[in-house]
């Protein structure tokens, strides 16, 4: 996840695992390996990130309780059992560790030695290669913690995302002032070239003045399968509210695909919403669209009437009917989509037909610095 962690730091935090500064939780290994590894508070939600996505959904397989006590019952390999399990054991009252067919009460003896000793099964232990073996997980605390992610807002990373996709959009402001308003601004570069060329004899040059006249319509996919994706969409709308050189910006949503109606907010619902037809009646075709979503939906929600997803609000014409109707309201539309390009192919991913069928109608790019700078070039030569 990208935190900085260097040999020194690495070897200190098995030297406390070692000394037992874990003490046997994963809550407090959430928090002493924190400690050790984590320099920054900027890089505390990459270590979230990482350790939730290392520890979740951790499931022990049904079989395992019965290898473990077959393991128990054969004895226990030497190289398995470490000084400290050995000691356990004997306090336990357990000379032999080894022995065949050892009788005693597996689940609490295992859970036990894995708590206190680090034995591979059992409860509550931080065995690197452990199981639990019964019981519900006594740990799972610390992936709560990690979940909510409380120091998003300490991102140095979220800050530089916005920069460079306003970077990005500043090649927007090409799209103005060259082919729109009156020339009555003096070109003073063009009048110095052109009296040149003219032998010195005085030719001024005119041009049109440097108006923010640039309309952005951003139409963005909201919910579903468009949740993975929505720290990198919310950089991206930052992006957009932050820019200087707009003379307006409109954003609405949609779910998966335009229908008979469009909102106004994230939360697609009736409270928030227009209809399309009052959408394209308020919005003109000096508007620059800019679509995104994944276009990965079922066949039918582009192809058949009551097709959507919604079930509380069917359509009475096919998606593909109302996305034809935008691509041809607004002259300049592009669509970027966050799923890469790799994704699109259809032999690689079956969703990606429905992704084929959008092409179709706009020209696609990956959501990404590249993928905005060529739309953004495309949005530059529509006619």
């Amino acid at each position: 996840m990208g935190v900085p962690v260097s040999l020194t730091e690495w070897m200190t935090l098995l030297e406390a695992l070692s000394e037992g500064l874990a003490f046997s939780s994963l809550s407090e290994f959430y928090y002493l390996a924190r400690a050790v590894l984590v320099k920054s508070e900027t890089q505390f939600d990459n270590y979230d990130l990482a350790f939730q996505n290392y520890f979740s959904g951790i499931e022990t397989p049904d079989d395992v309780a019965g290898k473990a006590l077959e393991w128990l019952r054969n004895g226990l390999p030497t190289q398995l059992i470490a000084p400290n399990e050995q000691a356990l054991y004997q306090n336990m009252g357990i000379k032999n560790i080894q022995q065949p067919g050892l009788n005693m009460n597996f689940p609490e003896v295992s859970n036990t030695v894995a708590k206190y000793g680090g034995m591979p099964f059992g409860r509550g232990g931080v065995n690197p290669k452990g199981e639990r073996i019964g019981g519900a997980p006594g740990n799972f605390s610390a992936i709560q913690v990690a979940a909510k992610r409380h120091y998003r807002g300490y991102r140095s990373d979220a800050i530089l995302g916005v920069r460079k996709f306003e970077a990005a959009l500043r090649v927007l402001r090409q799209l103005t002032n060259l082919h729109e308003g009156v020339k009555d601004e003096l070109d003073l570069n063009g009048t110095i070239d052109a009296t040149c060329r003219n032998a010195g004899r005085l030719e001024l040059v005119w041009d049109r003045p440097r108006k923010n006249n640039l309309k952005i319509l951003l139409l963005m996919d909201s919910g579903g399968s468009m949740d993975m994706y929505i720290n990198l969409c919310s950089q991206l709308f930052s992006a957009f509210k932050r820019s200087s050189h707009l003379k307006k910006l409109k954003t609405y949503y949609f779910h998966n695909c335009v229908y008979d109606y469009i909102y106004e907010k994230p939360n697609c619902s009736a409270e928030n919403a227009i209809t399309t037809y009052d959408f394209l009646h308020n919005l003109d075709a000096s508007y620059r669209l800019i679509i995104i979503g994944d276009a990965s939906m079922a066949e039918g929600e582009l192809t058949v009437v009551d097709g959507a997803i919604d079930w509380d609000n069917m359509n009475k014409e096919p998606g593909l009917v109302w996305l034809e109707r935008l691509a041809k309201h607004f002259r300049h539309a592009v669509w970027l989509n966050p799923i890469p390009t790799s994704g699109w192919n259809e032999q690689m991913n079956y969703r990606a037909h429905t992704i084929t069928m959008v092409r179709k109608l706009f020209p696609m790019f990956e959501l990404s610095l590249s993928g905005l700078d060529q739309a953004v070039k495309r949005l530059k030569v529509s006619n």
